[in-house]
């Protein structure tokens, strides 16, 4: 199997330049399915800190690359939406995060924050032992005892140590979102309205932002709080 993958067919989120070359690095199996960029494309193209793949897979042997909280070894590890990116011995610590249109980009953040990461809810079951596994959108998941306060497209902050819920953010009309996906990627703002369809269609919502408003549906926002905009720094 070939470790390249076009760059004229790459998902539109991935911060790669389409026509400078005809191919990039091909991200392997793991979490985020096919939106995850491969880390060696944010070590080299984003953040400048390699020329290239084998300069990457030095940096990874050396255990100094952390991605929630975990060492990587694997350059080709894919990366995707709200995971954290630490580099202990410069200090310095990234969010992935969209910017203006849906492309990844990165946020730096302190190291307190780095210390945890948001996850969109998107499914919940009861397992074995009466705990509830709730399904997160980079396809992890988390046990919980009690399972009745969460609820499908919730957000909730996860300890990267020890994998507890530091934090639960509700979807509803009022809370605090961003749009991942679509026209409207990269955009900030409070749910107006929540319009459910009662058909097969996905249902729509209304986000408010300072410069006026937009419509998109629903699986293409995220639940956060004011500490993941970007604008704490």
């Amino acid at each position: 199997m070939t470790n390249h993958q076009k760059r004229l067919s790459v998902p539109k989120t991935w911060p790669v330049e389409r026509k400078t070359d005809v191919f990039t690095v091909k991200a392997s199996a793991g979490p985020h399915g096919e939106d995850g960029v491969p880390l060696v494309v944010l070590l080299r193209d984003v953040l400048g800190y390699v020329d290239s793949t084998k300069e990457a897979r030095y940096a990874l042997s050396e255990d100094s690359i952390l991605v929630n909280g975990e060492p990587i070894n694997d350059e080709q590890r894919p990366i995707g939406i709200f995971d954290i990116i630490a580099f202990p011995g410069r200090e310095e610590y990234y969010r992935v995060f969209p910017d203006e249109g849906g492309r990844l980009a990165l946020t730096e953040i302190d190291a307190d924050a780095a210390e945890s990461r948001l996850g969109k809810i998107e499914g919940k079951q009861q397992v074995s032992g009466g705990d509830t596994q709730l399904s997160l959108h980079d396809g992890t998941n988390v046990l919980v005892e009690d399972g009745d306060e969460y609820s499908t497209k919730d957000s909730i902050v996860v300890d990267n140590e020890d994998k507890s819920i530091v934090a639960h953010f509700p979807y509803e009309e009022g809370a605090l979102v961003t749009a991942v996906r679509g026209n409207h990627g990269g955009k900030i703002g409070e749910i107006e309205d929540i319009d459910v369809t009662l058909s097969s269609g996905s249902n729509t919502v209304t986000v408010s932002t300072e410069d006026g408003e937009f419509e998109t549906v629903e699986e293409y926002v995220v639940v956060i709080d004011e500490n993941f905009t970007g604008d704490d720094e």
